[in-house]
């Protein structure tokens, strides 16, 4: 014989309180005393009793479910340590909240179209964007449908103010080139990251700034997706162009690992020949040979820094304020540079 599903009635039955105290319970009510609480908590324990989802959403209108929105194809998310890096800090943060975790992937107007469909249906409490291209329409569209929302990195066009965490990435680019600079490197190039994502814009000015005293060349700037194949495109390129360059800046780990392959097959030797600096301090940085120089990122707490704004965000009695956090950067100094 199968044993039915513990229900309210029966948790109250065993608490010895009423119905709607044990929904008070459940529903985080402060209106409910500790000792009446506790009492009610140990007998959905001792009973096994699963709150019906359903039910409370149509009393509290929250689902109790986040989104951790990528505006990447699969390939791009499961090759980058980034994201992975991401989802660990959100999923750390989300522990304890009484929050799930969707992950969901935007890549094609469709995709667009189903997730815009979701968050109207009212399947989720608010949403975390990530690596947002040029003029997407998502930030725009969640802002119009009061979805509370943070993003994971500047966006170039925040026309809807949303609050955004972010890592200085001008400063740790402008780091890295001073480093080359100060190895006495005279002609530094640059693999930059997509010019339609605010990472990628703000590493190239970090490179141009930190350039000092060399004037900026724009034959020494090649532009990757922060995929390891476009960074040993690039270098390639670069080589083809300007074939005694001298130092390369990579505004990823997988552009300059990509890098570093092309350079080893053009006979280049890394540092002698070409002194190399990646950005991410991904675990690849330290296993490559030579091991990388790269300016670390924060990604992790980045992650659970979105989350904590999200989440204050959900929280009416939260203070909650729009702008930007920005998180250092700081870099690794290894045999490539």
């Amino acid at each position: 014989m199968t044993r039915s599903r513990p229900t309210l009635e029966d948790v109250a039955a065993h608490a010895g309180v009423s119905r709607a105290t044990v929904s008070r319970v459940i529903n985080g009510s402060p209106k409910v005393s500790d000792e009446v609480r506790d009492t009610v908590e140990a007998s959905i324990r001792t009973l096994g009793y699963v709150p019906n989802r359903a039910a409370r959403a149509l009393v509290t209108q929250r689902t109790d479910t986040v989104a951790l929105v990528v505006s990447e194809p699969d390939t791009m998310l499961f090759n980058d340590p980034f994201f992975g890096g991401i989802v660990r800090g959100v999923s750390l943060e989300l522990q304890g909240s009484g929050e799930q975790l969707v992950l969901m992937m935007v890549a094609t107007d469709a995709d667009h179209e189903r997730f815009e469909r979701y968050v109207r249906g009212g399947h989720i409490d608010g949403v975390l964007l990530l690596s947002l291209h040029g003029a997407d329409p998502l930030p725009n569209a969640l802002a119009r449908a009061g979805i509370p929302t943070v993003l994971g990195g500047r966006i170039l066009d925040n026309q809807a103010g949303l609050p955004c965490v972010d890592v200085d990435n001008v400063g740790g680019a402008q780091q890295a080139v001073r480093r080359l600079v100060q190895l006495g490197r005279q002609r530094i190039a640059t693999i930059a990251g997509p010019q339609n994502m605010g990472a990628g814009v703000d590493r190239l000015v970090g490179y141009q700034q930190g350039l000092a005293p060399h004037r900026f060349r724009s034959d020494l700037v090649e532009v990757g997706d922060f995929t390891q194949e476009s960074g040993a495109r690039a270098m390639a390129a670069l080589l083809d162009r300007v074939p005694d360059l001298d130092a390369v800046f990579a505004a990823s780990d997988l552009m300059a690992v990509g890098a570093l392959a092309t350079l080893r097959s053009a006979g280049r030797q890394v540092p002698d020949d070409v002194a190399l600096i990646g950005f991410d301090d991904h675990d690849v940085a330290r296993y490559v040979d030579p091991p990388l120089t790269t300016v670390r990122q924060p990604i992790v707490e980045m992650g659970r820094a979105m989350t904590r704004r999200l989440l204050s965000l959900l929280d009416p009695a939260a203070a909650t304020t729009n702008g930007a956090d920005v998180l250092p950067t700081e870099l690794i100094v290894r045999e490539s540079a």
